[in-house]
């Protein structure tokens, strides 16, 4: 059921589908901007390196970002209160340093791997060969993802790739996955800012950003950062195709949307 080659290839399926049916994807571009009085109208956009500015017009908006990215998009005023909510909801941030080694010390026949050793920072070891053993190329190596859990510019995002990957191989010397730097073959690093959405800060007034966009008829908040909601990726994926249901319903009200995985429950477990 795992996607071969991992779950951006089910992405890039659906990129290849909306192309198809003739869509248009604007990747690498940022919304400046979001127009509108009572509903958006149009979006100011920036494209590429060259961060080359057009406007697209639209019927529907179904935002995923950030609720504080959005609101700063905004074109038309916001009440400070609710300006003041979004400016201070709590984001943790994420860095994975995916590390390809010719042997380890150990068997590791799990898909994540929880560390709970105080003297390193890692937090948790993805092994992508049990997700997928198309994730490498060569059997016989060993392709980890270890994660750090963080905040945007604090000491641990502020490395670089190099001392990034010097950290995460000695973390796993550390913890006795490998003998010597020598077990390394390659690596890389990602960065992910606004990875999880924190139930602290203003959140406890984020009834109020409800209220506040639910009441524009053709904007949509779905998915993790766009509700800030701890979803799982099958939930988050669900508010979005309600959300599509409801416009093609003529449905106003964002409800059936707010309430999926109302009762907060983590939704993994293992199965026999």
């Amino acid at each position: 059921m795992y996607p071969k080659y991992g779950p951006g290839q089910l992405w890039t399926k659906v990129a290849e589908l909306i192309e198809e049916k003739g869509g248009i994807l604007y990747k690498n571009a940022k919304v400046v901007q979001l127009n509108g009085t009572n509903e958006l109208t149009s979006a100011l956009i920036e494209t590429g390196k060259e961060k080359i500015q057009s406007t697209i017009t639209f019927d529907y908006c179904i935002s995923t970002m950030p609720i504080k990215d959005l609101f700063n998009a905004f074109s038309f005023s916001i009440p400070s209160d609710i300006k003041n909510i979004s400016d201070n909801l709590v984001y943790r941030d994420f860095i994975t340093v995916g590390i390809l080694l010719n042997k380890t010390r150990i068997e590791l026949n799990d898909n994540w791997i929880y560390i709970q050793e105080s003297y390193v920072k890692v937090g948790r070891i993805q092994v992508f060969n049990n997700w997928s053993p198309f994730l490498v190329s060569n059997a016989e190596t060993t392709w980890l993802g270890l994660e750090y859990f963080c905040n945007e510019n604090d000491v641990l995002w502020q490395l670089n790739k190099k001392e990034l990957i010097a950290q995460a191989t000695q973390e796993l010397i550390q913890l006795g996955f490998i003998d010597s730097s020598k077990n390394v073959l390659d690596a890389t690093v990602i960065k992910v800012p606004k990875t999880y959405p924190a139930y602290f800060g203003t959140y406890s007034e984020f009834y109020k950003i409800r209220n506040f966009v639910d009441v524009i008829p053709n904007l949509f908040l779905v998915g993790r950062n766009g509700m800030h909601k701890y979803n799982n990726q099958d939930h988050s994926m669900l508010t979005a195709m309600q959300a599509v249901q409801n416009i093609k319903n003529g449905i106003l009200s964002k409800e059936n949307i707010w309430s999926i995985n109302t009762e907060e429950e983590y939704h993994e477990e293992k199965k026999q």
